[in-house]
């Protein structure tokens, strides 16, 4: 698995030097560094879809000892930065937020089933965002060639959504446990089973509050929608100015080749090549949609490296924490 992370790791470097040089590395790097102060207000705007996403996230436990937003955003925070710096296939940072909120004050289950539930409906809307980028290009272009093939996509995006969502109706987690458990034998495995089964239990009565569901997939659409706002900021920086339409397609549908590319660390590579792509539909030039993508780049490093630098901290007062207990119980 090591080596196929590495594999395409050295891949997303090899695209992202050869777009550079293809587009002129000079050129580019100048475009993104005349945002100048703008960099600075891009990256503080990713805190408000942070916050949108994290919201969503918070609803879907029980009101009954709900966490507070604010820690809730912190490990959103810490989440996005462990997907985003390190290589975990993109969901390493929903597993991290799962275990860190049970130091929250919520049973493991609940924090596991709340996430899940919350990345499938993260999925979902996510999946709705671009097609709404695909309505407003075959407005703006037909439905030629182009928009085809992003129109076959979506189609193979939502089958995979459903799949993964049937899979949490069908206790598919208590299942597959159960099953390694009478294939291996052991204490730890029915230890497992047990997890699983509450898991899906979780999930189950989670599905059953609908108006809880309602406001985190709202919560969750409002997020994706705020992302417009990040690249139609960004290249207002760059002196390119467009309408929010062109910000939202744009927006929309990099960010659906990016989720795609999940075996790339961080979608080097894939993620500034689809800006290249699609930023012609939309009358904005490769160079600049490369400028685009360096300045997005820049607001990743910075909430990325903040998101881990929270995260060491947080283990390392938990430690604390923990010694001290043990301190406590030998006296």
């Amino acid at each position: 698995m090591k080596r196929v992370t590495y594999l395409a790791l050295a891949a997303g470097v090899a695209l992202f030097a050869l777009l550079l040089v293809h587009y002129g590395a000079g050129e580019v790097l100048a475009g993104a560094a005349g945002a100048g102060w703008g960099l600075l207000w891009v990256t503080l705007y990713r805190i408000v879809s942070l916050a949108a996403h994290a919201q969503g996230w918070r609803v879907l436990f029980a009101a009954q000892g709900r966490p507070a937003f604010l820690p809730m955003l912190r490990l959103r925070w810490i989440g996005e930065a462990v997907n985003s710096m390190l290589p975990v296939a993109q969901v390493g940072g929903e597993v991290m937020r799962a275990q860190m909120a049970t130091r929250l004050g919520v049973n493991g289950a609940q924090a596991g089933a709340a996430t899940l539930v919350d990345f499938t409906l993260g999925l979902v809307t996510q999946l709705l965002y671009p097609v709404m980028a695909v309505a407003l290009l075959i407005q703006l272009r037909g439905f030629g060639a182009e928009t085809q093939v992003w129109f076959g996509g979506l189609l193979v995006a939502a089958a995979a959504i459903a799949a993964f969502w049937a899979a949490q109706h069908l206790q598919m987690f208590g299942r597959v446990a159960r099953l390694a458990g009478r294939v291996l034998r052991g204490s730890a495995w029915e230890s497992l089973t047990g997890g699983a089964a509450a898991l899906d239990a979780q999930v189950k009565e989670l599905y059953g509050r609908h108006r809880d569901l309602a406001a985190c997939a709202a919560w969750r659409m409002l997020g994706w929608l705020l992302h417009t706002g990040e690249t139609w900021l960004a290249l207002w920086f760059l002196d390119a100015q467009i309408s929010l339409a062109a910000a939202l397609i744009l927006e929309a549908l990099s960010g659906a080749v990016r989720s795609g590319a999940f075996a790339v660390p961080g979608a080097l590579g894939v993620q500034e090549g689809a800006f290249v792509l699609i930023g012609p539909l939309v009358g904005v030039s490769p160079e600049t949609a490369l400028s685009l993508a360096l300045v997005k780049r820049f607001r990743e490093l910075v909430i990325g490296v903040g998101g881990l630098a929270m995260w060491s901290v947080a283990e390392r007062t938990s430690l604390v924490r923990m010694a001290e207990r043990s301190e406590d119980v030998k006296k």
